[in-house]
This record gives C-alpha cells, sequence and structure tokens, in this order.
C-alpha cells in the first residue's frame, strides 16, 4: 500500500540581521509527509552591502531584485516537480468503480488549434450579440466540427461522442438543436468571417476559383422543401438536396449554397459567386469549372469585371466545324517546347509527352481560345477500359441477353445493337450483334481532352496547369460524403439541414487547413486514422496516459500546433496547460 500526502510549497524571500549587516536568503516553505509544516533554505543570495553595491541600488532595489529570484526558483521548482518521477497505486484486489469514464479522445486538440486559429470563438461572440439565447454557442459549434472529423454521426450521437472528450460538453443535447437553428440563419455570416479570418493562418490562393456541385441524399420515400427527386450523382432513387462548393487554387473550401434537388446546376453558379464579391471582397480571379457548369451564361458572367474563366468542353458538343479540326491529328505541338509532332508515329519515348493545338473560338457572345490536348497514356488506359467492356458485350451477344443501364454511361450494353430478321412472312426474331461503328466513334476521341478560356494570351502549359487542378474539389466532395458521413441526412427541418451542411463545410475546411499545416506530407487517410487513434487513459485520477502510438506524423502534429501530448505521463494540471494552448492562448 503506497501513502499520498499533498505537498504545499512556498517559496520567498526572507531575511536575518545582526549588530552590522543583513542578509537576504531564498526560503522554502512545505508541509510534510506527517502533515507539519517546515522550512528550508534553498539559496543565500548575500548581505544588504554586498548586494546594494553589485546592483547599485538601495535596499529597496535588493528586495525587489530577491524578490524576482524568489519567482524564478519557484518556476523551476514547478518546472522539476513536472518532470519528477510519477507514482501511482494499484491494487489487484479492489474492484473498478460503477460508471466511471477511463478512456478520453484527445484528437480533437490538434483541430481545435485550427478552431481558434480562425477565430471561430469571436465569430460565435459577434452572433450572440445579436440573440438572447443563453447556450454556449462556441462550445456546440466546435464539438458539432470536431465530431464530424472525428467520428461522424447523427447530432445525437455527435453529442455522445464529444463526452469522450478530454473537456466535455458543458450543454444539454436540446441547446444543440436550437443551436443549429442559429447557425443555419448565420450561415453566409459565417463563411465570410471564416473566409476573412483564414488569412491569420496563411496566405489563400484565391486568384484561382474552383466550382463544382454535387447532391445527397435523404432516407425519404417523399419530396420535402428543398429535397426534390433529382439527377442523383450516386444513382439513388431518393429525393436529394444539391450542394455547389468553391475552393481556392490550393483546394482549400472557400464557400458553398444549398439548392433543390430538381434545379438546374448550372443556375446555382451566380448567386454563390455573387455573395463572394460582395461580402468576400475577393473581386479579381480565375473561375474553372468542368463543361457541366461551363454554360455560355456561366462563362459570360466570369468574363465581366476583373475575372476571367478556364473550363473543359466536351468535345462531342462543339459545332460540327470545330470538332471536325480537333479530332483531326494534325496540328499537334509538344507541350514542353512547342515542337509540331505528327501524334499517329508516336515513339515509345514520346509517350509520356503531353500535346496541343489551340485555335480562336467564337460563340455568340465570347471571343474565346479552345485548347485540345492529347496524352499517349490516357488514350491507352481509354483503350483498355473499352477493351473489358467490349469483351462483356461480346458475352451478351453470345447469351442473347441484354441488359441495358440506363444510368451508367459505361454500361458495355451501349456497344450492343439488334436487328430484327424475318423468313416467309414468319415472325421477326431478335438478333444482337456488336457495333463497331459505335467502338470506332469513340476511339477517335481516345486521349483528346479540350479547355476553353478567354485567356487569349497566356501560357498554354499554365492554363492546362489551372485546369487540371480541379481533382482537389472533387477529392473535396468525397471526404465530406465518405469520410465525414455528410450523406444520408436524416434531419427535417430546413434550418437543421442547412446548419448540418455548414458543419461539414467548417469541418472539411479545419481539416485541410491542419493538413496543410503538415505541407501535406501525408494523405487524408493517414491524418484522420492518426486523430482518431489519440485516446488517453485516466490514472487513477493523478493524470493521464497516452495510449497511442508515437509516429513521425504526431511528430509532426504537435510541431505544428505548438504543443506535445506524447509524455509518458501527463498530470492534470500539464494537460490543462495543453488544453490552453491548444487554444491559442
Amino acid at each position: 500500500m503506497i501513502y499520498w500526502y499533498i505537498e504545499v510549497i512556498i517559496v520567498r524571500v526572507t531575511t536575518s540581521k545582526s549588530k552590522n549587516s543583513e542578509s537576504f536568503y531564498i526560503t522554502q516553505s512545505y508541509t510534510n509527509a506527517q502533515g507539519k509544516s517546515t522550512s528550508k533554505t534553498i539559496r543565500k543570495l548575500g548581505t544588504l552591502a554586498e548586494l546594494s553595491k553589485r546592483l547599485n541600488t538601495d535596499r529597496h532595489g535588493v528586495m525587489a531584485w530577491a524578490n524576482e529570484q524568489a519567482r524564478l526558483e519557484t518556476a523551476k521548482y514547478k518546472s522539476e516537480k513536472e518532470d519528477a518521477l510519477v507514482m501511482v497505486p494499484f491494487h489487484s484486489n479492489k474492484l473498478m468503480d460503477y460508471h466511471k469514464q477511463k478512456l478520453f479522445t484527445g484528437g480533437y486538440l490538434f483541430l481545435q488549434s485550427v478552431y481558434y486559429g480562425l477565430k471561430m470563438d469571436s465569430i460565435c461572440r459577434k452572433i450572440k450579440s445579436r440573440y438572447k439565447f443563453e447556450y454556449d454557442l462556441n462550445a456546440i459549434l466546435s464539438d458539432l466540427v470536431y465530431t464530424r472529423v472525428l467520428e461522424p454521426s447523427s447530432k445525437s450521437s455527435s453529442f455522445r461522442a464529444a463526452k469522450q472528450f478530454l473537456e466535455p460538453p458543458t450543454y444539454e443535447l436540446y441547446d444543440v438543436y436550437r443551436a443549429l437553428s442559429v447557425l443555419a440563419r448565420e450561415i453566409d455570416f459565417i463563411q465570410a468571417e471564416v473566409y476573412k479570418n483564414s488569412f491569420f493562418l496563411g496566405n489563400r490562393n484565391d486568384r484561382i476559383l474552383y466550382y463544382d456541385c454535387t447532391n445527397y441524399y435523404f432516407e425519404i420515400a417523399q419530396e420535402d422543401g428543398d429535397k426534390k427527386y433529382g439527377k442523383s450523382k450516386e444513382h439513388r432513387p431518393n429525393p436529394i438536396i444539391q450542394m455547389g462548393l468553391f475552393t481556392d487554387g490550393d483546394g482549400l473550401p472557400l464557400a458553398f449554397s444549398l439548392f433543390p434537388g430538381n434545379q438546374n446546376e448550372q443556375k446555382s453558379l451566380k448567386p454563390l459567386e455573387t455573395k463572394i464579391l460582395q461580402q468576400f471582397g475577393c473581386k479579381k480571379f480565375i473561375y474553372c469549372s468542368d463543361a457541366g457548369l461551363a454554360s455560355e451564361d456561366n462563362r459570360v458572367f466570369n468574363h465581366m469585371g476583373q475575372r476571367a474563366f478556364i473550363v473543359t468542353q466536351s468535345i462531342k458538343k462543339l459545332p460540327a466545324e470545330d470538332r471536325t479540326w480537333a479530332l483531326d491529328r494534325c496540328g499537334f505541338k509538344r507541350l514542353t517546347d512547342d515542337v509540331p509532332v505528327d501524334i499517329t508515329k508516336l515513339s515509345e519515348d514520346d509517350k509520356d509527352h503531353l500535346y496541343y493545338k489551340d485555335e480562336p473560338f467564337t460563340t455568340k457572345r465570347l471571343h474565346q481560345r479552345l485548347i485540345i490536348t492529347y496524352s499517349p497514356k490516357y488514350a491507352a488506359y481509354q483503350k483498355a477500359v473499352r477493351a473489358e467492356q467490349i469483351a462483356r458485350a461480346e458475352k451478351m451477344v453470345a447469351n442473347g441477353s441484354l441488359k441495358r443501364q440506363r444510368k451508367n454511361p459505361n454500361d458495355p450494353a451501349r456497344f450492343v445493337n439488334k436487328i430484327a430478321a424475318t423468313e416467309k412472312g414468319e415472325k421477326a426474331k431478335i438478333h444482337y450483334y456488336l457495333d463497331l461503328n459505335k467502338i470506332a466513334e469513340e476511339e477517335m476521341y481516345d486521349g483528346l481532352y479540350a479547355v476553353c478560356t478567354d485567356l487569349l494570351d497566356d501560357d498554354v502549359a499554365d492554363i492546362l496547369k489551372v485546369s487540371e487542378g480541379r481533382w482537389q474539389i472533387e477529392d473535396c466532395f468525397r471526404t465530406m460524403k465518405t469520410d465525414f458521413e455528410a450523406r444520408p441526412v436524416y434531419l427535417n427541418r430546413e434550418d437543421r439541414i442547412k446548419a448540418h451542411f455548414l458543419t461539414c463545410f467548417l469541418a472539411l475546411l479545419h481539416f485541410r487547413l491542419l493538413k496543410r499545416s503538415l505541407k501535406d506530407a501525408y494523405t487524408t487517410e493517414q491524418l484522420l486514422q492518426t486523430l482518431r487513434s489519440m485516446k488517453f487513459a485516466d490514472v487513477e485520477e493523478q493524470g493521464f496516459m497516452p495510449v497511442y502510438e508515437r509516429q513521425k506524423i504526431t511528430d509532426d502534429l504537435h510541431d505544428a500546433c505548438g504543443f506535445r501530448t506524447d509524455y509518458q505521463f501527463i498530470t492534470k494540471r500539464k494537460m490543462k496547460g495543453i488544453q490552453k494552448k491548444s487554444k491559442r492562448r
């Protein structure tokens, strides 16, 4: 059995006087193991005469200096005490207490560093000044963001997950639902403030803005509000709601909007971009999107002011004359040096390069530039994929059955055609055959890619580099849908649905900013797995023991955020200091 006592330490300046001199000391007073008060001298500072001469001051100045030395000794003692060997008693025949939490989640501390770096607490205070609610909006919003990253689930499950944090909620579940309504009303204000505050954490590449749309399904059978039947990107037969998302050139989320599931996504751009122009102070940028969001109206809109556009273009939808030119294998140049190349006669050494040609492209309302690229690697990939699809189509023909998946553009059945044949007036019989013309038609587009822009004089390589960056916004959607489980959505009220997607958007931004602070050295999966694994065990209420594996990524997280959690043992006082540092205080 080990006995524990509370040691109270007081460090102070004492003096002793003789007939001819006065001496100064630093004394340590404490309570010993028997509970008795005692003291000891830990340092003699010198006599008044010696110190006055050395410090060139009077007795008042000497005392001030002595008090500062006592303060330094106190700090030194606390530091040494913190580093001291910790002994905790355990009993092999003593049962655990009922309902006593032993394991805590700590990965949120690193997200918390980003949260307070974005001054989200200040944003919440500004919102609170416009309302009369009593709950802690900052605590609720921060926990909703952290749990969306660490343990995504319903709002009630998120509340239970937050109870596992080292700093558990001080609010109730009903406060969460009340807060969702407020967050929904402040959705535009929060986005604008977060964008402005994000510059405290580093520069934003807001000279390039990527835009794309996706949709999220609901586990309901009937349309309700903005939850409408529309073209689901996941081919689900459920009502959907659509999201438009802007990211900057580095893939950091910038702004989002929600719109009904049955609305044409082309029309979603102008309202959201107008908000960015008016509320974000962001007016000079290149708009970049895929062909599905590159209508003539959207191009014209981004041809105004200090804006420009770089968008992908469907070659199949080009006017006949431009399409013929695009498909012609003549006129290509190597991107790296502009050397003319016959792409029909490429050597093996040339197949790693990218080739292009460009020409003016004028529509009814715009003078543009059409760039066609050819990639031998992309052509080989498309050919290999199609070969597999043709093999499956041949099996359909051999079996005399055709199972068409109408919603899948890559369905092998597209290569199968049919003909009805009759003999001597008998009933027509259906014969299936491989449509070689269809195959040949698709082969014409192998390796080709088209981009349109109003940047008529810019370098082609620079334009293509911007266009290639669109993968980042697609990765954002994948993270939200898969890693953060933003769908299916189980909420019904419109305001709570809006708040749900706001927290998903903020979670994505926090995660991306944290990932950037690590110089993007780790994948999304690596960072998520690390954050979710960072648990701490309570050790008999004396402190906490980390129960995660120290790795290079955990070292980098600590370096990036300015605190450490990987000590063998963390006293409760030290853990409070870590929590304080994670809030940048």
